[in-house]
């Protein structure tokens, strides 16, 4: 009995060993996919394969530059691979860490919910980008620092029409605003609609080059889209915002209350709920003027 024990366990263990490998192997695969790091693990693996035919077929030349090279091949992988090896790292630590999550930080990604529905509604325009794993430092540069805790009220007050930052992107760190009126790369993919402005594909362009997660507000059709990995999902209401968005971070959103829409108010309740995105007192029309306003 006690070879078959041991046969048994060794068979287990193997079965083990190979079903590791192949999860690894999978989920590598789909962490590449659609990056630049998949057209590169092609040329690798084309390489490999002529470097294995120079051993076999001894090829005394190409063998010793394979002798020479090999021993820096890693060190060079590591060095094209770096932000891709740092994205699966980091998707690792975010999926044991997951139950983990701080609550605070899934409040005050609520709150650029609630915004996006505040500018949709007033049809303004508004770009939102999230850091993830890769650093924005760059693009945060590029703008005004803030580095002001995340709330709906300073994203309304940044994106105010006549607010001088307005114009650009403000750059979210955690739960913090790093930086608004930033500018970013713009997206050259010639597949996308002519009908997307230069808002957009900044948005579509900053996904394109980092893991990072734009949200954006037309200011002609107030639409909401969001962009993640170079393509755009446009027309997405508040409710399939927040579960992108929650879906994406990792994290659960608890539904919050939305504002309700104030065009039909008195004046009473109007000067209780006067929007954060309307002018100040004196720069306002007559009331008569504002009527008449679709």
């Amino acid at each position: 009995m006690t070879p078959v024990i041991m046969s048994w366990r060794q068979g287990a263990w193997v079965s083990l060993d190979i079903l590791l490998v192949a999860l690894i192997i999978y989920q590598v695969l789909v962490m590449i996919r659609g990056t630049r790091a998949a057209p590169m693990l092609v040329g690798l693996v084309v390489v490999s394969v002529i470097f294995y035919l120079a051993r076999i077929g001894e090829l005394t030349t190409l063998n010793w530059v394979v002798g020479h090279v090999l021993p820096y091949l890693v060190f060079a992988l590591i060095v094209v691979f770096q932000s891709e090896i740092r994205h699966v790292l980091a998707d690792l630590g975010r999926r044991l860490t997951f139950l983990g999550g701080s609550s605070s930080e899934s409040d005050s990604y609520d709150d650029i919910v609630l915004a996006a529905n505040l500018f949709s509604q007033h049809q303004t325009g508004a770009l939102i980008v999230i850091e993830r794993e890769i650093g924005l430092r760059t693009h945060i540069e590029s703008g005004v620092p803030l580095d002001a805790r995340l709330s709906y009220d300073l994203l309304a007050t940044i994106f105010r029409p006549s607010a001088p930052l307005h114009d650009g992107a403000v750059i979210v760190q955690k739960d913090r605003i790093a930086a608004a009126a930033c500018f970013l790369p713009l997206s050259m993919n010639p597949l996308l609609s002519t009908q997307l402005g230069t808002r957009h594909r900044a948005g579509i362009g900053i996904t394109e080059e980092t893991d990072a997660i734009a949200v954006i507000c037309s200011e002609e059709t107030g639409a909401i889209s969001l962009a993640i990995a170079g393509q755009i999902e446009r027309d997405m209401t508040v409710e399939q915002l927040r579960e992108r968005l929650s879906s994406e971070l990792r994290r659960f959103m608890a539904p919050v209350t939305l504002p309700t829409t104030i065009a039909q108010a008195d004046d009473e309740s109007d000067a209780l709920l006067e929007s954060p995105l309307r002018e100040p007192a004196p720069q306002r029309k007559s009331e008569s003027g504002a009527e008449s306003e679709p």
